[in-house]
């Protein structure tokens, strides 16, 4: 079936609306689009946020899904004989009648008991939850990746392009910038995190590199834009992905990525 270039252009959005760059720091995570109200949960810096494109929501907020599971209490006069939530009932966060709500129950919801506390029962609740995060602003949201039907296979591919040509705008191994060079837009790197040092060789220029699947790096990691509170030892010989901008290594043929975030592949 041939689909029109307006049909082509909204599934397009459509998909790119389903993945939400990383969160420049930790947001909240309300259960209704107002501050003023206790957060739900919260997305670590780094996080890609599932967007709910089901929702509208009102300018300035971002339906998000939570998907669980989720540790939950109700009330003892809330679970019934089969030991079960009453369909309306409240899922709370902790054992207090004034906790944060975070979603009523259902007839067909999925949930064990784990624990019993008082005139309260703690459920491990698996279900997926709607959520609403400030949208970020401008500066913190990456540029959207073009969709493409080579886009996923490129990523795949080694690179045999020469320095001249432009690096891969995809997930895996990018092509090298070239001497001085730089990619202005982020981008998402994948491959095996590995330290640079060694006592038997001079301190390379970054303690951190890329190696592709055959264990040759192929990028340095900047980490200098991480949070001091991101450990990025506990990722060592670990596939990531990292999303940064790369750049050539002044006077060499080697390119490094600014990383902005870090996480497990």
């Amino acid at each position: 079936m041939k689909l029109n270039s307006t049909l082509f252009a909204a599934l397009v959005l459509g998909v790119a609306a389903l993945h939400a760059a990383p969160l420049a720091e930790t947001t909240p995570v309300y259960a209704k689009p107002d501050a003023s109200t206790p957060a739900i949960a919260s997305l670590k810096a780094g996080t890609e946020p599932s967007v709910s494109n089901a929702i509208s929501a009102p300018s300035g907020w971002t339906a998000v899904t939570l998907s669980g599971p989720h540790d939950v209490y109700a009330a003892n006069k809330d679970v019934t004989k089969a030991l079960e939530v009453r369909a309306g009932a409240p899922y709370l966060l902790e054992a207090k009648t004034d906790a944060p709500v975070l979603a009523l129950a259902d007839k067909d919801d999925v949930s064990e008991i784990t624990d019993y506390r008082g005139k309260w029962t703690k459920f491990r609740l698996t279900k997926t939850v709607t959520g609403y995060i400030k949208t970020p602003s401008a500066k913190t949201v990456a540029a959207p990746v073009a969709v493409t039907t080579t886009s996923v296979a490129a990523a795949q591919i080694k690179d045999t392009a020469a320095p001249s040509q432009p690096p891969v705008t995809a997930i895996g191994r990018a092509a090298p910038a070239g001497d001085g060079a730089s990619s202005s837009l982020p981008r998402l790197f994948q491959g095996q995190l590995a330290s640079t040092y060694s006592p038997l060789r001079p301190r390379r220029p970054y303690d951190f590199q890329l190696n592709d699947d055959a264990g040759a790096r192929y990028a340095y990691i900047d980490v200098s834009k991480l949070l001091a509170t991101v450990q990025i030892n506990k990722y060592i010989d670990r596939t990531i992905v990292v999303y940064g901008t790369a750049k050539a290594v002044p006077g060499t043929k080697d390119m490094v990525v600014v990383a902005e975030s870090i996480q497990l592949r």
